[in-house]
């Protein structure tokens, strides 16, 4: 499966595509925006992401209220949960500017849209549509992404397989061109959150759905799950990104800086060129090895032309001189006759001993 994304091939024989999530590290200044799009090219992410949403649209201030206590990461928020998305939201207006910023600095630009004016909104600017993973719950808005005619990249954190299959089929009903993202989506940046990412999951999906490009949507901080997940076959890897982790804000605390997110891909462009061939061979670098290792028949006294080779009068020893016997011949060699003289060491030749 191959995916053209603007100018970029995404699929197995390719390599690995970064979107740095900014998602609200914005903190409500179109200038820090932009400053932020330029740190992720630096950092060696290759698009650059955001999420429309608009605070009544996305969430039920009466509905937070009535559960009577903020849950999970909301629970450390100042501000009410409506009061939170509402700072936190990127004015449609910012869109074209953010564009052209993500066009000058050549890194691709996105946006995740959670209501059906942002999907309009954003479609002429988006080289492809990203859904969060809550929107799993809301399959009319997936399809209505997926209908726009461009790859389609879906992540399914808090969900099951059940609700995952369900998904898939119905966009793929309208879009053969998804990339489905392994997701954990917890936000704490909990030390203990390594133990819920279950990256095996990859490799469920790609077996349960060899037609799509399978990626990882992570917020947690090591390279660690990032390349094993590359390891596994994910070729799309979206993690959020901050200039400081010291910064307040609901996205700050989980995101990587500049520093550990060019740290993360180059980790990952060194397990790429380690990856390699699904072949088994001496590879280029060991030629000189195989020579200086490995083991071949040598005379293990002088032998005598005339005389027939018997076990004694053999070892295999180190260097395999090109064009030695080897060890796994010696059945075939032994009985034979020595043609001519051979001194005590001697790598011993085919052409050595009579056929």
């Amino acid at each position: 499966m191959e995916i053209t994304i603007q100018d970029r091939k995404i699929g197995p024989n390719h390599p690995t595509y970064f979107i740095a999530d900014i998602a609200a590290n914005h903190d409500g200044d179109l200038d820090r925006a932009i400053e932020l799009i330029r740190l992720a090219k630096q950092a060696g992410a290759e698009a650059a992401k955001f999420q429309n949403f608009r605070a009544p649209k996305i969430v039920s201030d009466y509905g937070f209220k009535s559960l009577g206590g903020q849950l999970s990461h909301q629970a450390s928020w100042e501000k009410s949960v409506f009061e939170v998305y509402a700072d936190a939201s990127v004015p449609f207006e910012w869109t074209p500017v953010l564009k052209e910023a993500c066009d000058e600095f050549n890194i691709h630009y996105y946006s995740s849209p959670y209501d059906y004016d942002a999907i309009e909104m954003l479609d002429p600017y988006v080289p492809a549509f990203k859904a969060g993973s809550g929107l799993i719950s809301w399959p009319q808005a997936l399809v209505r992404m997926a209908k726009m005619d461009k790859p389609f990249i879906m992540a399914t954190g808090a969900s099951d397989m059940g609700e995952v299959v369900r998904a898939v089929r119905a966009v793929m009903e309208v879009n053969d061109q998804v990339i489905l993202m392994q997701c954990n989506t917890n936000y704490t940046a909990d030390e203990g959150n390594y133990d819920h990412l279950h990256l095996n999951v990859i490799k469920t999906y790609a077996a349960m759905f060899p037609d799509l490009v399978i990626g990882l949507s992570d917020h947690t901080q090591s390279p660690a799950p990032v390349v094993g997940a590359v390891a596994m076959g994910a070729r799309v890897i979206e993690r959020h990104f901050t200039d400081s982790n010291d910064r307040k804000g609901p996205d700050h605390k989980f995101a990587l800086n500049p520093d550990n997110w060019a740290k993360m891909v180059e980790e990952t462009r060194i397990l790429e060129r380690a990856l390699g061939s699904h072949d088994k061979f001496v590879a280029g670098n060991e030629k000189d090895t195989y020579i200086v290792q490995r083991r071949c028949v040598r005379a293990a006294r002088q032998i005598k032309a005339g005389e027939t080779i018997t076990e004694e009068m053999i070892e295999v020893l180190r260097p395999a001189a090109p064009g030695a016997i080897m060890a796994w011949e010696i059945d075939q060699l032994l009985g034979k006759k020595a043609r001519a003289d051979l001194p005590f060491g001697k790598d011993m030749r085919w052409e050595d001993v009579e056929s």
